[in-house]
C-alpha cells in the first residue's frame, strides 16, 4: 500500500512538472499558429522576461556594466525596489515593445518567405536576446521573488498522511507547482477562447495558412505578428516567473525550450490544449518511469537512480510519436497535393 501511495505522489508531482513544461510550449504553439514556424527564441524570451522583471523589481540600472566600463563610473542601482505587481506590468510593457521591434526589424522583411528562413531568423534572434540580456542585466544568478508561495503544502501532507500506515507522511506537493497549474489552466482557457472565437484569433489561422492570401482579404499581417509575439512574450513572462521562482533566474533557463520539443511533438504544434496535454504526459511519464525503473531489480542491476532517465525519456517517447502519429495527438493532419 505504501509503495502504491508513493507512486501516486510521484504521478502528482509529474503532473505539476508537466504544467511547467506546457507553459513554455504554449509560446511555441502561438507563434507556430500565426506564422507556421518553430520559434527557436521562445526559451530565450522566457529568460529575457525573467531577467527584466528582476532588474526592474530591484531597481537595477540597465547596461550598468557597459556604462561603468566605458566611463569608469560605479553605477549599479537607482535606489528603489518596485512592488512585484508594478514590476510585472512594466515587464509586460517591455515585452510588447520587444514584439513591435521584432516585427519592424525582422518579420516585415520576411513576408511570404520560406519557413526555413523564418526559422533561421528566430535562431539569430535567440542569440541576440541572450547577449542583450547579459549586457543589460548581467550574467549572475538572480533570485526572483514576486510573492509566490514556496515549499511543500503542509495541509496536503496532513490530509493525505491518513491514507497510509506508519512510515508514510503524506503527499509532498510544492505550493508553487499548484499555483503554476492554476495559472496554466487560466491561460489555456483564455487562449483557446481567443483563438477559436475572436476575430483576431481567426486572423491568426489565416495568416499561418497563407501570408499573401491573408493580405488580399484585408488582414494586417504586421498587426497580427505584433499581437501574437506580444502574447507569446506574456506567456514567456509567466513561464519565466514560474521557472525563475523555482530554480533562480540564470542563463540555463533558456534551455527549457529543449524540454518543450517533445511536449509539442506529443500535443501537436497547432493545438493550445495539446500543449497542456503533451506537457502532462511528459511530466507524468518521466517521473513514473524513473520511479519504476529505479525501484526495480532492473534499476539495481544497471545502476539507474532517480533522474537518471529524465534527460532522455521524453525524447524517446516523442520519437515513438513521430513514427506513428507525426502530427501529435491534437495536431492538424496536413495533406498536400503534389
Amino acid at each position: 500500500m505504501t509503495e502504491f501511495l508513493y507512486a501516486v505522489e510521484v504521478m502528482i508531482n509529474g503532473l505539476m512538472a508537466g504544467v511547467l513544461y506546457a507553459l513554455v510550449a504554449l509560446g511555441f504553439v502561438l507563434i507556430f499558429k500565426a506564422s507556421g514556424i518553430f520559434n527557436y527564441a521562445q526559451g530565450v524570451l522566457a529568460l529575457f522576461a525573467a531577467l527584466t522583471l528582476v532588474g526592474l523589481q530591484e531597481g537595477q540600472i540597465p547596461f550598468a556594466h557597459l556604462i561603468n566600463a566605458m566611463f569608469g563610473t560605479e553605477l549599479h542601482h537607482f535606489g528603489w525596489h518596485l512592488p512585484a505587481l508594478l514590476a510585472i506590468l512594466l515587464t509586460v510593457g517591455v515585452m510588447i515593445l520587444l514584439a513591435i521591434a521584432i516585427e519592424r526589424f525582422i518579420l516585415k522583411h520576411l513576408v511570404n518567405q520560406e519557413p526555413i528562413i523564418l526559422f533561421m531568423a528566430t535562431i539569430g534572434l535567440a542569440y541576440f536576446l541572450e547577449g542583450l540580456g547579459d549586457i543589460m542585466w548581467g550574467s549572475e544568478i538572480k533570485t526572483l521573488d514576486v510573492g509566490l508561495p514556496q515549499g511543500g503544502s503542509f495541509w496536503i501532507e496532513e490530509k493525505t498522511a491518513v491514507l497510509g500506515g506508519d512510515g508514510f507522511y503524506g503527499f509532498f506537493i510544492d505550493k508553487l507547482d499548484i499555483v503554476a497549474a492554476l495559472v496554466a489552466a487560466v491561460l489555456v482557457i483564455g487562449l483557446t477562447v481567443f483563438s477559436q472565437y475572436s476575430k483576431q484569433g481567426r486572423a491568426l489561422r489565416a495568416v499561418a495558412d497563407d501570408h499573401q492570401a491573408a493580405l488580399s482579404v484585408g488582414i494586417s499581417l504586421r498587426f497580427i505578428w505584433v499581437l501574437v509575439w506580444s502574447i507569446a512574450g506574456f506567456v514567456a513572462l509567466v513561464a519565466g516567473i514560474m521557472w525563475g521562482a523555482k530554480s533562480g533566474v540564470q542563463f540555463s533557463l533558456s534551455l527549457i525550450a529543449l524540454k518543450a520539443l517533445p511536449v509539442l511533438m506529443l500535443g501537436g504544434f497547432t493545438s493550445i490544449p495539446g500543449a497542456i496535454v503533451g506537457g502532462l504526459i511528459i511530466g507524468v511519464g518521466e517521473k513514473l518511469f524513473e520511479f519504476t525503473v529505479s525501484s526495480s531489480w532492473f534499476g539495481d542491476a544497471f545502476g539507474f537512480t532517480m533522474s537518471a532517465t529524465e534527460n532522455w525519456f521524453a525524447y524517446v517517447l516523442a520519437l515513438i510519436f513521430l513514427v506513428f502519429r507525426p502530427q501529435g495527438l491534437f495536431g492538424e493532419k496536413i495533406i498536400e497535393r503534389v
